[in-house]
């Protein structure tokens, strides 16, 4: 069969196949690599074109990469098919040449523009092969060695001038650094001269400080002398403090064995003495004829209110407002409790009524009686007695005045009715009142000291 007649755009003298030509085809030049990409560049852009039968079967897969993807996967393979396939290679080139125009034209009938890429006009003549077109190759190799050359002298020169540059930096970085260099060294060398010369001053107070503490060391020689003979006078003294101690305290062991014979003699009398006292009110209790009794000196004035008396109970105190003054008087032996009862509540619970005042004061004092067991009563001011009161706690004895009558008075009147001697603690912060009652020998308190023992209760 014969081989299929040339398509337009073909040289005649390619346009057999090698196995029909006599002699053997000339080897395959070795295209400069700038050449060869441009020259796989046009044969992949014009791949897709061709008939598929007329593809070659190794790069109909590569024909249908994507147009970024086809030169740069299906390089390798394009290269060697234009290289062994002339057929292949006529057909692109037959495209390439009527896509390029002008350019390819002058390229076919063997022209080069002066105007033109050489690398373009390479790789058309490459794939055209026109009369001379290793020439072309040829040339264009040499332009891109030239470009290339051209390339690195201009290379070369910058680097020469950028490190020319930099030189001519650095040295002016050194004469910088060198006059650096230079006042410093000055600096340093008049800092040395003072160095120097305060080295000379520090040598002869070093030998003057050795001067004195040879001294220092004798004289420390010659006190320690000294304190050891102190020390052993002081040793000698001490032993004989120490006998001197010791013949004390033989003397103070016999004197306590003196004075605690004698403390037992005391307390011997002093016990002899109160048997007989109590013997002697033993004896004179029943001289008068003199029975127990339930009642106190309170419960008359009471009597004489129309008053029920309280059972009685204990307490103590200490000064006008001190809860420890009230602890102290209520410890006293059968002492007796008179409160103003409205004197006290209006100071520490003023915010209520006077009937929760009532309440709350004598629940309180309940509290104190039934703690000291002392004697207790609260005196309240009314004409009339109020009704409804809850009964009192064992041991306090609520009094109310009587018409004509104020607190104040029945106060006074339970501080008289009291015998000479009872301890009797009168709670009110009315001055007249502790007047009153101080004349007659009765302890008067604040009432804050009473409201703030209740609140500690």
């Amino acid at each position: 069969m014969s081989e299929p007649e040339p398509r337009d755009g073909r040289l005649p003298e390619e346009a057999v196949t090698p196995s029909s030509a006599g002699p053997e085809p000339e080897a395959e030049p070795l295209l400069p690599e700038p050449v060869r990409q441009r020259v796989v560049a046009l044969a992949a852009s014009a791949l897709p074109g061709l008939p598929f039968d007329e593809q070659p079967v190794p790069l109909r897969r590569v024909a249908k990469f994507a147009p970024n993807r086809r030169a740069r996967l299906g390089g390798p393979a394009i290269a060697a098919q234009l290289a062994g396939d002339s057929l292949f290679r006529q057909r692109i080139s037959s495209r390439v040449i009527a896509e390029v125009g002008d350019l390819g034209a002058a390229v076919v009938d063997g022209i080069c523009p002066a105007a033109a890429d050489p690398v373009e006009v390479a790789a058309l003549a490459y794939l055209a092969r026109p009369a001379g077109w290793r020439e072309l190759v040829e040339a264009a190799g040499e332009a891109v060695r030239a470009e290339a050359d051209s390339a690195a002298i201009a290379g070369l020169v910058r680097d020469a001038e950028q490190r020319t540059a930099r030189a001519e930096h650095d040295r002016a970085v050194a004469r910088s650094e060198a006059d650096k260099l230079r006042d410093e060294l000055a600096r340093v060398s008049a800092e040395l001269g003072q160095l120097r010369e305060e080295l000379r001053l520090q040598s002869r107070q070093l030998r003057d400080l050795l001067g004195r503490e040879r001294k220092a060391t004798e004289m420390l020689a010659t006190e320690k002398g000294r304190a050891t003979r102190a020390a052993a006078d002081h040793d000698a003294e001490l032993r004989r403090v120490r006998a001197r101690l010791a013949e004390a305290e033989t003397v103070a062991g016999s004197a306590r064995q003196s004075a605690k014979e004698a403390r037992s003699v005391d307390d011997a009398r002093l016990w002899l003495l109160l048997e007989t006292i109590g013997q002697a009110a033993v004896g004179l209790r029943r001289e008068l004829a003199l029975e127990p009794t339930d009642r106190r000196p309170a419960d008359y004035v009471a009597e004489a209110h129309g008053e029920e008396p309280g059972a009685a109970s204990s307490a103590r105190a200490l000064d006008t407002d001190d809860p420890a003054r009230l602890d102290q008087l209520l410890a006293l032996p059968r002492a007796h409790l008179v409160v103003d009862g409205y004197n006290v509540t209006k100071r520490g619970y003023g915010d209520m009524s006077l009937e929760q005042q009532r309440k709350r004061l004598i629940t309180g004092l309940g509290g104190i009686a039934a703690q000291t067991g002392d004697e207790v009563t609260v005196v309240f001011d009314g004409a009339e007695r109020v009704h409804g009161l809850p009964p009192a706690p064992r041991g306090v004895r609520v009094l109310f005045s009587r018409k004509g009558e104020t607190a104040d008075e029945l106060i006074r009147r339970l501080v008289r009715a009291e015998p000479a001697g009872r301890p009797v603690v009168v709670v009110s912060s009315d001055r007249e009142v502790a007047d009153g009652v101080r004349r007659h020998g009765a302890y008067p308190l604040g009432a804050d000291a009473l409201v703030r023992r209740l609140s500690r209760s």
